[in-house]
């Protein structure tokens, strides 16, 4: 076992993931380092398109995996929830698309968060099951995905859609939820879910995607990832900074709803101060992000920025699909 100490942090792994991650070089905060086994990304080697179901699965493991500040990662556990159980849950999510492919867009939603909680027994997915289900759906029609299909899925969306999605948000009762006047989740739903959608877009990242038709997936998050990839030579890098910023555009819904505007207003700030220090390199980037991930860990990770995970999940499955990533990964 090495341990390192990072200003105020103790971190700790095991020698072969030392070996693994960081070769002989003193490791920091977010690995970006590479051993001599990897081989950089050429342009036209892309990874091959898998089934709907596994190329989610994969896009919600690769996720999970990254050391993205705030969140569940393979260093770093919540008192409730482990590494694994979103490995799981990605697993769970996957097979549930590729076993179920006549189910509606309200049916897979609410399948993939009733086997979830029935084996897991944590809410670990549900903004990613509500984004990763209609972007599965377009995808079994085999084209690369975009906006456009996802719009005319979501527009035809009906009554029995919304009632399967109110089921799932019931079961999976994510945190800070709260009450609404209109269209809570705890009433009888509305006849299209674009309509509660709509009511919800402005304080919630998720909600914002059904309205846009996923356009910042579309726009942002998955062109970042891929574009960045190249410059960085690493997948990891690539997550870890397309994370960081999106909290700095949006802060986090998830913040928010558990713990208030003011607070996810710090969150964005300390995202942005990260932001600021690229051009000095990534070592004053990973510095900043070290901070900014022991901030968010200081409150029983209820700073746990979930909604932007849940988006950077969608953006790798976009990527997976239409084949963008660079292969190999690291």
């Amino acid at each position: 076992m090495c341990c390192w100490i990072n200003r105020t942090r103790l971190f700790c792994v095991s020698n072969d993931s030392w070996r693994h991650n960081f070769g002989s070089r003193q490791p920091s905060f977010f690995s970006g380092s590479h051993s001599s086994r990897f081989t950089s990304l050429n342009s036209n080697t892309r990874f091959q398109r898998l089934s709907p179901g596994h190329s989610a699965a994969l896009a919600c493991q690769l996720e999970a995996a990254v050391p993205k500040p705030g969140n569940v990662h393979r260093g770093a556990d919540f008192k409730d929830a482990s590494f694994y159980d979103f490995i799981v849950s990605g697993q769970l999510l996957g097979d549930s698309i590729d076993r179920s492919p006549e189910k509606s867009l309200g049916e897979m939603v609410f399948l993939i968060v009733e086997r979830t909680k029935s084996q897991v027994r944590l809410n670990t997915n549900l903004g990613i099951a509500l984004l990763l289900a209609p972007l599965a759906i377009c995808a079994r029609r085999g084209q690369p995905l975009k906006s456009e299909s996802i719009h005319e899925l979501l527009v035809n969306s009906d009554q029995s859609d919304c009632n399967e999605i109110y089921r799932a948000i019931q079961m999976a009762n994510p945190g800070g939820l709260g009450t609404e006047r209109i269209f809570d989740v705890n009433e009888a739903a509305p006849n299209q879910i674009l309509k509660a959608m709509e009511l919800a877009r402005e304080r919630d990242l998720i909600a914002r995607q059904y309205v846009l038709d996923f356009r910042d997936v579309f726009e942002f998050v998955t062109p970042r990832i891929v574009n960045l990839q190249q410059e960085h030579q690493s997948l990891s890098r690539s997550i870890v900074q397309t994370h960081v910023e999106l909290i700095a555009m949006f802060s986090d819904s998830l913040i928010a709803r558990k713990c208030g505007s003011e607070i996810a207003g710090q969150a964005q700030q300390l995202a942005q101060l990260a932001v600021d220090r690229l051009p000095h390199g990534w070592e004053e980037f990973e510095n900043a992000v070290g901070e900014m991930d022991f901030w968010m860990r200081s409150d029983g990770n209820r700073r746990n920025p979930g909604a932007t995970a849940d988006l950077i999940a969608a953006g790798l499955f976009v990527g997976l699909w239409n084949e963008e990533l660079g292969w190999p990964w690291h």
